[in-house]
């Protein structure tokens, strides 16, 4: 059914560019039609912690993969089907030595809302992606027989995108909702956990104020003492309540930030690495580099000369895919990674 025919490449620093100052990675969706299929060969990268405001479905067609969400650990095997909701933070974290292979469906909540209104109907369909707390099971097991089904109906919203027409469009909505079906029968206990959506929401509200102030002034001195003031609690339940929130440390999610703005500087300019540390805040070039290793596996200069050469290509997009062989075939042909966009990769 699908073998790719001619891949395309992204550059690591274009993925962060989609990450913004709240860690919400934004997909470029038609306005109109807001549903992507996506082929991934997915090798451990170092892209930030993210969420994103689109659902997503992963099927693993080969390898193993280890995601982080928030604090927790998944691992995703070979047949098995990762779900994922728009408010909780996540990354890939490790794989094997083979890298898996995956088809990913991103879409807004709204393509299933009816006249633009999230009525019950609409609310049912969704229970599974908007009650997730930290006792939901992400990963649907291959055995349970349920990610081959909803493999079936992916491939039908593959076969009908891009949907230009009222008949394709309504085709999308209509596989889609299958999976949707599958999942809510499988996910009964999400009815139990009602309210975690709206509390996740909440809390991330709260945080808006601090994560503009970082986008505006990352390259000035933020300690805890101010990042609490801004969202005005004490500095120790600051501590727990951002980890909590965003699955990491602060000083960790800010110099992320910087280390991604810094990649950007590395890829577009000739500034000197001393120029980009101070540009970054850091006052000390050695510590930049010290926290750019942490972060990116290499140090600033090979980073440059890599990204330059053209060696750090990560991209594999659906729309250049034949359908016309199996997963089989599709596994023995993928030779480029495409960089976790929704799968955010290592520290």
């Amino acid at each position: 059914m699908f073998k790719p025919r001619q891949l395309n490449s992204v550059k690591t620093s274009e993925i962060e560019t989609q990450i913004n100052a709240e860690g919400v990675h934004i997909w470029p969706f038609e306005a109109e039609f807001p549903i992507d299929v996506r082929f991934l060969a997915i090798e451990p990268r170092p892209v930030r912690m993210n969420r994103h405001d689109y659902f997503e479905l992963l099927y693993c067609y080969s390898g193993e993969v280890t995601l982080q969400v928030q604090e927790d650990h998944v691992t995703v095997k070979e047949g098995d089907l990762f779900i994922i909701g728009s408010s909780l933070f996540h990354r890939t974290i490790e794989g094997t030595s083979r890298k898996a292979q995956a088809v990913v469906v991103y879409f807004l909540p709204e393509l299933i809302y009816r006249n633009g209104v999230a009525d019950d109907e609409a609310r049912e369909y969704l229970m599974p992606f908007l009650n997730q707390d930290r006792s939901f099971t992400h990963v649907v097991p291959g055995e349970t027989g349920l990610p081959l089904q909803a493999l079936h109906w992916i491939h039908q919203i593959h076969e009908e995108l891009p949907a230009t027409s009222s008949q394709a469009q309504l085709g999308v909505k209509t596989y889609l909702r299958v999976i949707l079906m599958l999942l809510r029968k499988h996910y009964n206990e999400a009815e139990r956990i009602d309210g975690v959506f709206t509390r996740r929401k909440r809390d991330l509200e709260r945080l808006r104020p601090l994560f503009k102030f970082i986008d505006q002034h990352f390259a000035e001195r933020i300690n805890l003492r101010d990042a609490s003031a801004i969202v005005g609690i004490s500095s120790s339940h600051f501590k727990r309540f951002f980890r909590q929130v965003t699955g990491q440390p602060f000083v960790t999610y800010l110099n992320h930030f910087r280390i991604a703005k810094a990649q950007e500087l590395l890829a577009s300019t000739d500034k000197s690495i001393a120029e980009v540390s101070q540009e970054m805040g850091f006052c000390d070039q050695s510590y930049f580099g010290i926290v750019f290793r942490k972060f990116v596996h290499t140090a600033p200069l090979q980073y440059r000369h890599r990204h330059r050469s053209g060696e750090e290509t990560l991209a594999l997009d659906s729309r250049d895919l034949a359908k016309d062989s199996g997963p089989a075939e599709m596994r023995d042909s993928v030779s480029h990674e495409r960089g976790g966009l929704s799968l955010p990769l290592s520290e």
